[in-house]
């Protein structure tokens, strides 16, 4: 019973510790065009800086 009850908090509990994953400033390899992304946008983009807490890519980690 209680290794049940401690499987079930530790399961609740996991989301409150997840953090969003991080921003980063990615260039485009044909025009030099930037972007702030948390993936890259594709082929044809480098990663250029960060990570970056924002969407805007201004708040550094």
């Amino acid at each position: 019973m209680r290794l049940a009850l401690l499987t079930l908090l530790l399961a609740l509990s996991a989301p409150g510790i997840a953090a969003p994953a991080p921003f980063f400033i990615w260039q485009s390899k044909l025009d030099g065009g930037l972007t702030c992304a948390q993936a890259s946008p594709g082929e044809g983009w480098q990663r250029l800086g960060g990570p970056f807490r924002d969407a805007g890519c201004r708040v550094p980690y």
